[in-house]
């Protein structure tokens, strides 16, 4: 999954551009009125999407974690089937709340290596089985000092969200509780012998180093950021702020001295094409095309809970909020990205919404069809890839008209 590529040309096509035409408000003018449009309309994106999305991400997986946790206190021989499923529960709203955030990956999340350090796939069972068959490391695992040990020595193939849907999910169910408690039958286990008391150990350790994750990804971006998250963050020693200040500071600050962003234009080009096209094309090329395609029909994001599809109609609707300026929005809003553009007279408003449900749309299409891991080489796959990739092409096409205002 790396991100980082499209994001460095994105930036260096927008500075180039407002270099070019001597647009730099750093600080020495007065903004246009278009530049106030665009101004206006980050101003709403950053509290109301960004904020928003992050710290509901950051909230869920801490109830994730806990109910991890409760469980191994628990133990396993204890649990009911609606002790399990609840967590399950838990685990598929924080994996929205991740995939929704997805549409603004070039800040700290790429920065810190966030992203595939919780995110990476597909998950390396063979490794899980030696790490979980090692009984000495299993007890490491165990307790809050466990979090800190698998998040800096189990490495991203078996961290984030991946390892922990292994835990809890199989052929697109929850676990049974019963299978939790006999041993571990998935053939990358079959030379050794572990239990689901253990599995449950390393899903509660991995789940708390997702949740400091998430936390980290909310103070990254907020200044305002609640004690509760800073706290923990300082006891870890996670760094948050990137040139000396959080992330929200520097896109809100765009076009003033201290900020990364020498103009509002440059500041509206990043969000549509580092975030939005970003995540477009590594949901059309990567995610479907990876497996539809052949390259690697392993690389199949969320197999267990066979949840992929929701993965990307979350991953597009990352996109639709962010244009239309609010969590959960379904039409563009006051303020919105996409209401700027709309006032300043881009011609592609239309199109851009069509591309969009259409997107959305093929997607949902897959879904009622089956589980990714099930049909990538139908037809219908080709037909949501391309869908997605004419969304793409319409976002460069708005960000490449931003830049000339």
């Amino acid at each position: 999954m790396n991100k980082t590529l499209k994001i460095f040309f994105a930036a260096v096509l927008c500075v180039a551009v407002a270099a070019c035409q001597s647009k730099d408000n750093h600080g020495t003018g007065d903004l246009t009125a278009a530049q106030k449009e665009m101004k206006a309309a980050v101003e709403n994106y950053v509290p109301q999407v960004v904020y928003g999305t992050y710290k509901a991400l950051a909230d869920e997986t801490q109830n994730l974690y806990e109910g991890l946790s409760a469980a191994c206190e628990k133990g396993v021989d204890q649990l009911s089937q609606a002790d399990v499923d609840a967590v399950c529960s838990t685990f598929l709203l924080a994996r929205k709340y991740w995939e929704q955030s997805e549409a603004f990956l070039y800040g700290p999340a790429t920065t810190f290596g966030i992203d595939p350090h919780i995110d990476t796939w597909p998950l390396d069972v063979e490794a899980l089985a030696v790490s979980l068959g090692n009984a000495a490391q299993v007890k490491m695992l165990e307790g809050e000092d466990g979090i800190a040990y698998a998040g800096a020595k189990l490495g991203q193939e078996l961290l984030g969200f991946h390892g922990i849907e292994f835990i809890l999910f199989r052929d697109g169910a929850n676990r049974s509780v019963a299978a939790l408690k006999a041993a571990e039958d998935d053939e990358a286990f079959a030379k050794v012998n572990v239990s689901g008391a253990q599995e449950l150990v390393y899903a509660a350790a991995v789940a708390g180093d997702l949740r400091d994750n998430c936390y980290r990804l909310y103070a990254a971006w907020n200044p305002a950021a609640e004690s509760k998250y800073l706290a923990r963050l300082e006891e870890i020693e996670a760094e948050i702020e990137i040139n000396g200040k959080v992330y929200g500071e520097n896109l809100l600050g765009a076009a003033q001295l201290g900020s990364s962003f020498e103009t509002w234009e440059e500041a509206v080009s990043t969000i549509l094409v580092g975030g939005c096209s970003n995540i477009c094309a590594e949901v059309a090329d990567v995610k479907m095309g990876n497996a539809h395609t052949g390259e690697d029909v392993n690389y199949i994001e969320s197999p267990y809970s066979e949840k992929s599809f929701q993965d990307f109609i979350d991953n597009i609707l990352s996109i639709q909020f962010t244009l239309y300026g609010s969590r959960d929005a379904s039409a563009p809003g006051q303020n919105s990205l996409y209401g700027a553009m709309a006032n300043l007279g881009y011609s592609g408003t239309a199109a851009l919404k069509t591309k969009l449900e259409a997107a959305l749309n093929a997607l949902k299409a897959c879904q009622a069809k089956g589980a990714f891991v099930k049909i990538y080489a139908d037809s219908s796959v080709q037909d949501a890839m391309d869908a997605v990739s004419a969304l793409d092409q319409e976002l460069n096409k708005a960000a490449e008209w931003i830049v000339k205002q």
